[in-house]
C-alpha cells in the first residue's frame, strides 16, 4: 500500500521573507496558449501570480493582448513575445511549458508546432540548470527520452491518457514510480487520487471531487505547482501543490457543490494556502 501525503510536509514549504525585495520570492516563465485555447495558460498565470514575485508570460499575440486587459485583477506579470523567451529563461527560476499549446492533430497551419517549441527550448536551455514543468500540449508531443536531458530538474503533470501515450504503459502506481526512476523526473499523475513520484519516493494524494473535472482545473494545478517549484524542492512542490489544489476544490464543494469552475478554483487557492500555511 502506497503511503499517503502527510500535511505536516506543508511546513517545509518556502515562506516569503519579511523585508525581501521583488524577485527574491520566485520568478516563473509560462510558455503556453494558442488561438483556440485562450484560457488554459491564463488560469496557470492567474494562480501563479498570487504566489511568486514575477510571472513572465510568453504566448501568441492574441493571448498577450488579453493579459493586458487582465492587469486590473492579475498583477506582477510581463507579457513577452515568443522570440524573447531566451532572455526570460535566463532570469526565471522555473519554466512551465504546455498549458494551452495546441496538439499536433488540431494545429492550424499558421500556428507554431508545439513539438518544435518544446524540443527547441529543452535542447537549447537544459544546460542552464533551471527547473521545468511540462504540462498538457507539451506532454502530448514529446518523446520521453527528452526528459533525461533535464537531469532530474523536471515535473510532469499528466492525466492517465497522457501518461499512457507518453510512456506506452498503463497509468498505475507501479508504472508511475518506474517511469519516474527511468526518466529521472517527478511525475504528478492527476486522477480521483493523485499519484506523485520522484525517483526515490512515491505517494498518493487523496481529496478532490467531481467539480474538478471542469476544463482548466489542470491548468490551475500546473500554475500552482510551477509557482511552488520556484523556491522548493520539486517533489515537495508537486505533492504539496496536489494537496492544496484538492483542498481548494473541496472547500468550494462545501459551499456550492460541484458547481464551480477553474477561475473559482484559482481564486480559492490563496485562501486555502493562508489557512494551511500561516
Amino acid at each position: 500500500m502506497m503511503e499517503k501525503f502527510d500535511s505536516e510536509d506543508l511546513k517545509n514549504l518556502y515562506k516569503p521573507i519579511s523585508g525581501s525585495h521583488k524577485g527574491q520570492n520566485g520568478k516563473l516563465l509560462i510558455v503556453g496558449g494558442s488561438r483556440l485555447f485562450h484560457g488554459a495558460s491564463l488560469w496557470a498565470l492567474k494562480v501563479a501570480s498570487r504566489i511568486v514575485d514575477m510571472v513572465f508570460y510568453a504566448s501568441v499575440p492574441d493571448n498577450n493582448e488579453i493579459t493586458q486587459k487582465l492587469k486590473s485583477e492579475i498583477f506582477d506579470f510581463i507579457a513577452i513575445p515568443r522570440e524573447k523567451i531566451k532572455d526570460y529563461i535566463m532570469e526565471a527560476d522555473v519554466i512551465l511549458l504546455g498549458p494551452g499549446l495546441p496538439r499536433e492533430e488540431g494545429r492550424r497551419k499558421d500556428e507554431e508546432s508545439t513539438r518544435s517549441l518544446t524540443e527547441e527550448n529543452i535542447n537549447n536551455y537544459s544546460h542552464l540548470g533551471k527547473k521545468w514543468v511540462l504540462d498538457a500540449g507539451s506532454l502530448t508531443e514529446i518523446k520521453p527520452e527528452l526528459l533525461k536531458q533535464l537531469n532530474g530538474d523536471v515535473i510532469i503533470t499528466p492525466h492517465a491518457r497522457e501518461f499512457s501515450d507518453l510512456f506506452g504503459v498503463e497509468a498505475n502506481q507501479a508504472n508511475v514510480f518506474e517511469m519516474s526512476k527511468k526518466y529521472n523526473c517527478v511525475v504528478l499523475l492527476k486522477g480521483i487520487f493523485d499519484i506523485v513520484c520522484s525517483p526515490k519516493s512515491c505517494l498518493i494524494v487523496e481529496g478532490g471531487n467531481e467539480g474538478m473535472t471542469k476544463g482548466g482545473t489542470g491548468d490551475v494545478l500546473a500554475g500552482l505547482v510551477s509557482a511552488l517549484a520556484c523556491k522548493n524542492d520539486l517533489f515537495l512542490a508537486a505533492k504539496a501543490g496536489s494537496y492544496i489544489n484538492k483542498k481548494a476544490g473541496d472547500e468550494l464543494y462545501k459551499r456550492v457543490g460541484p458547481n464551480f469552475n477553474a477561475t473559482d478554483l484559482a481564486d480559492e487557492i490563496p485562501k486555502v494556502m493562508k489557512e494551511l500555511l500561516l
